[in-house]
């Protein structure tokens, strides 16, 4: 079994692969101030009475990789391979890890590796050229080549933090439950704002995405667009640009590394 851990500034989701299949899945908050210790007792309750692992921690584990957007929680992700998986082989995703996937970029070592992790994903299940959508605490726009290569970026504002921040500044406005309203024209102030953010964020995304495809491609048709992130699914239904979503983007591109890392070695 190989365990896959994807750190985002806002959640941490983990998934275990038997194979190439996901076997199941964890989504819990990012804490930067968690030391090693409580991570690991954190990972024991998830996985302790999982059917295909033992009882103790480590049990049936056979590989782990780990990558993350936040350098505290890395560090210590990295003591508990070291102190709780000292046996299993481990990849965590930094300079230097091979991925297969040549960075365009001015300064390849400001992308993001998750973001390095998805265009793999990307292309390796649905070619290239192909745009990755990942709905995180921000929302960013990955191009990706027909070679495979990172092009570049767009990174906006997420749904979340748009929401937090219409309620902090507006002074009649207060946080809301992100849901889908009766109708566009909101009939109260809750249904005007989740109009707002839901249409608001799909128009979005549908005039990124055509732009990008048209500086992209030849043809913005072959483009493929796959969203990901937690809350993609709140935008699907409304954007005409994505063509297939598929949440697990990040786990598949960890194993995917592991096994250029690991398994072929």
């Amino acid at each position: 079994m190989l365990l896959t851990i994807d750190v985002g500034n806002t959640h941490t989701v983990l998934g275990l692969f038997d194979g190439d299949e996901i076997v199941e899945h964890w989504r819990i908050s990012t804490d930067a101030r968690r030391t090693a210790d409580e991570l690991a007792v954190l990972l024991q309750g998830l996985m302790g009475m999982h059917p295909l692992l033992g009882d103790d921690l480590g049990d049936g584990i056979e590989g782990i990789a780990i990558c993350s957007t936040v350098p505290s929680v890395l560090h210590e992700l990295r003591e508990v391979t070291r102190r709780y998986y000292g046996d299993v082989p481990a990849v965590l995703v930094e300079p230097g890890v091979k991925t297969g996937v040549p960075v365009l970029m001015d300064n390849p070592k400001e992308v993001g590796a998750d973001r390095i992790i998805n265009s793999l994903a990307a292309v390796e299940l649905y070619g290239g050229p192909a745009i990755v959508v990942d709905f995180g605490t921000a929302t960013t726009f990955d191009a990706v080549s027909t070679r495979g290569e990172y092009v570049g970026g767009v990174i906006a504002p997420g749904i979340e933090i748009s929401v937090d921040a219409l309620g902090v500044k507006g002074a009649q406005l207060r946080k809301i439950e992100l849901a889908r309203p009766r109708s566009v024209i909101g009939k109260n102030t809750v249904e005007a704002m989740q109009s707002g953010i839901l249409y608001g964020f799909a128009g979005q995304v549908d005039g990124v995405v055509q732009r990008m495809a048209r500086e992209l491609a030849e043809d913005p048709d072959e483009v493929t667009v796959i969203a990901t992130g937690g809350l993609a699914p709140m935008v699907l239904g409304e954007s005409s640009v994505i063509d297939c979503h598929e949440p697990w983007l990040t786990l598949i591109g960890l194993r995917m590394v592991y096994e250029r890392n690991v398994a072929r070695s």
